[in-house]
């Protein structure tokens, strides 16, 4: 039986976060009751009795901004579908002022065991910088909301490099964050994405970007503070306490692989790529007249150079490594002679270290400098 994840778009929102460049509407609610059923159609169409699923993330958008009743539903046709492993980690992420005690219940029931909130910040002036509508006391509230009800695999998401942030903001919301006791805090650096209002007003001159110096000073010293108090770093942006690592996003760095549901959502399937209209009018419409190849893309079919230049990577985003001869192993071939000349230079640059027992893995200076590193591979 073949191991798989299980992705689901919900693609609304309140309102746009100003560096956001998912697909995800905020005047389009309207749409919310037809869009699940043809999610729950999707499933059930694509639905294969020799998959054995071992994680579901909810990803968005704002999966927390839809009726807890629709979550239930979508997860029951998840369930009748196909074989859900009995302690497969199952992810939600949820934004501060879009969830409640009642909504939090309907999830626990229906088997979520993980939450994911996005805070970004404790710092008001700088959640409104980058377009965000909640308080830090909104997502303090969540916090004692999720852990009420019984959660206890509870993920915060924060921002460094925001405009105007200071290395004395990213204290104060450790401070805070640290103080709650979660189990799983990701921190990931501002991107400016092509087509986001973000990107735009910096090259308008409206916005100034933080030094990367500083960016990078941040980073470190979050890094330090969380596992000064028993995180373990276990990938570039991750950081974890022990046994609460993400089993989804493991997964996906492992090139492990997945089904995607729901407009813009992309799945890895017997090497190939698939991604779904970004249309949120095509996915209806398409679903609806029983038209679902419409809806799909194949992007990529990944032959063997690809598979391994993937393998490299992604496996280089996780900070122990991987092993020489797990490459080996699954490709049959030597990852020091297939990528000779990109080993070399990764080598002698100091940005990729080669340890005892034959772990290949990033350097401090290789942490900083990762794009150029995947730069290589690509």
């Amino acid at each position: 039986m073949k191991e798989i994840g299980i992705y689901v778009h919900i693609p609304f929102c309140k309102s746009k976060c100003l560096y956001c460049d998912f697909t995800s509407y905020t005047d389009k609610n309207t749409e919310i009751r037809r869009y699940v059923d043809c999610l729950k159609r999707e499933i059930n169409y694509r639905s294969k009795d020799e998959y054995l699923v071992k994680t579901i993330f909810f990803g968005g958008g704002t999966p927390s901004i839809i009726d807890g009743k629709y979550i239930v539903e979508i997860l029951s046709e998840i369930n009748n579908a196909y074989i859900v492993d009995k302690n497969a980690e199952i992810t939600i992420e949820i934004n501060p002022g879009t969830i409640d005690k009642q909504k939090l219940e309907k999830y626990k029931e229906a088997g979520i065991n993980r939450i994911s909130i996005g805070l970004q910040s404790s710092k008001i002036n700088l959640l409104k910088e980058i377009g965000r509508i909640h308080t830090y006391e909104d997502f303090e509230n969540t916090v004692e909301l999720a852990k009420e009800v019984g959660f206890t695999n509870i993920n915060v998401d924060l921002m460094i490099g925001i405009p105007n942030q200071t290395i004395y903001d990213v204290e104060d919301t450790l401070d805070k964050v640290l103080a709650l006791d979660l189990t799983h805090i990701s921190v990931y650096s501002l991107i400016y994405e092509d087509g986001t209002l973000m990107t735009k007003m910096v090259d308008e001159g409206k916005l100034l970007e933080v030094d990367e110096e500083i960016e990078r000073y941040m980073y470190w010293y979050a890094k330090r503070r969380l596992e000064d108090n028993g995180f373990i770093h276990y990938e570039i942006s991750n950081f974890a306490k022990p046994s609460y690592r993400c089993k989804h996003n493991l997964d996906c760095w492992n090139q492990k692989e997945y089904l995607g549901f729901g407009v813009a959502a992309a799945s890895y399937i017997d090497n190939f790529r698939i991604k779904n209209t970004d249309s949120l009018e095509k996915y209806i419409s398409n679903v609806n007249s029983d038209k679902y190849y419409k809806n799909v893309t194949i992007e990529e079919k990944q032959d063997i150079d690809e598979q391994m230049k993937e393998f490299v990577i992604l496996r280089l985003r996780m900070t122990e490594g991987f092993k020489a001869s797990d490459f080996t192993a699954k490709f049959n071939k030597d990852v020091y002679k297939v990528f000779e000349s990109q080993m070399d230079k990764l080598l002698s640059d100091g940005l990729i270290i080669a340890e005892e027992f034959g772990y290949l893995k990033l350097t401090k200076k290789g942490l900083d400098l990762a794009n150029i590193v995947w730069g290589e591979f690509i």
